[in-house]
């Protein structure tokens, strides 16, 4: 659905990136490929020098440096124009087995600095526009540890298509986890703003966000709802003091994972069932699911414990929150926003 199904992009200069960092910056890049280029010319100079009695110059008779070098640079870049030919056996066999294929190497040097640095980056260009177009109504992933890589996999168990999925991280491996799963990758910083508008934040429906510290994670979801005041925003907190601090800056759900770890623990002792039907609720695949959704008309004026589609637990209406078992569920409104339990897809 997406193009090629990656964007690895390259933050600072706004370019898509290798799939493999380079471990050298541009100019340097370019700077070892002008030296390798030179000593290959350099090899094939002084190997002319040495045999420069085995050359013949039609011209005057007589080989000078400067004739070495014009030979040399003729030779190497074409065929040559047969002013200065080869005349012995040894002159041809250097030609033959030495010029020759560093005339290739440094016309791969040449071509692939061309294909690097000019038609590659240009391709590279309209191939991330080509994917930041179809991004829309997507979901964001900033973080792809243990939890992100859990929540890609709870995304495609739900059905969601890996395509409309980006995924943010700085590690490779990571990357390429995501990739393999047909996700859309992005090698950044989400703590920054360019990574999360290339990521196209604000056009996303959901920003996951679990960096693995509370602080980056904290500053991502701030970065995040600047640039972005609808974009819905979960966030793994892993420290109790600061779940407030995240949701203040922003974020719509805080998830502590210690904290859910101890309430399927604590549930465990009111009986051997209590954590599997909480396990259940959470994910996809159980017997039973929890789903949020908007009223629909078939919905007004039924209880909330009496909707055809499912078991209503808990209903938002103006953003207060209603219990099945308060009146005001008794008659559910266009505009709630109702959670209820359905029927999951394990096999009863």
């Amino acid at each position: 659905m997406l193009y090629s199904h990656d964007m690895r992009l390259k933050n600072q200069n706004e370019e898509l990136q290798l799939r493999r960092r380079s471990r050298l910056p541009d100019w340097a890049s370019l700077l070892l490929r002008i030296v390798i280029a030179l000593l290959l010319v350099g090899i094939a100079l002084a190997g002319h020098w040495l045999d420069r009695e085995g050359l013949r110059d039609n011209f005057d008779g007589h080989i000078s440096f400067i004739d070495l070098l014009y030979f040399t640079m003729i030779t190497v870049t074409t065929v040559g124009y047969g002013d200065i030919v080869p005349v012995t056996n040894s002159a041809r066999l250097f030609d033959t087995f030495v010029v020759t294929p560093i005339r290739l190497f440094v016309w791969l040097i040449f071509l692939g600095t061309a294909y690097d640095f000019l038609l590659r980056r240009t391709w590279q260009r309209w191939r991330m526009k080509v994917i930041q177009r179809q991004l829309t109504g997507h979901v964001v992933i900033a973080g792809y540890g243990t939890s992100g890589t859990e929540a890609l996999r709870e995304l495609q168990r739900r059905g969601c298509d890996p395509a409309n999925i980006v995924v943010i991280d700085r590690d490779e491996r990571a990357l390429a986890h995501a990739e393999q799963c047909g996700a859309v990758v992005l090698d950044g910083d989400a703590t920054r703003d360019k990574t999360l508008e290339i990521a196209r934040v604000a056009q996303a429906t959901t920003l996951m966000v679990s960096a693995g510290r509370d602080d980056t994670t904290i500053l991502i979801v701030l970065t995040a709802r600047r640039l972005s005041e609808h974009v819905r925003i979960s966030a793994v907190i892993r420290s109790d003091d600061n779940e407030p601090l995240a949701r203040q800056a922003g974020a719509d759900v805080v998830i502590n994972p210690a904290s859910f770890a101890g309430l399927l623990l604590a549930g465990s002792t009111n009986g051997p069932h209590v954590a599997e039907y909480l396990t259940d609720l959470a994910a996809a695949h159980g017997r039973v699911a929890l789903r949020e959704r908007d009223a629909t008309p078939e919905d007004v004026g039924r209880p909330l414990s009496g909707l055809t589609t499912g078991l209503g637990v808990r209903m938002f209406r103006a953003g207060v929150c209603i219990g099945f078992d308060q009146r005001e569920s008794e008659s559910v409104q266009l505009g709630d926003r109702i959670v209820e339990i359905v029927r999951g897809t394990a096999q009863i």
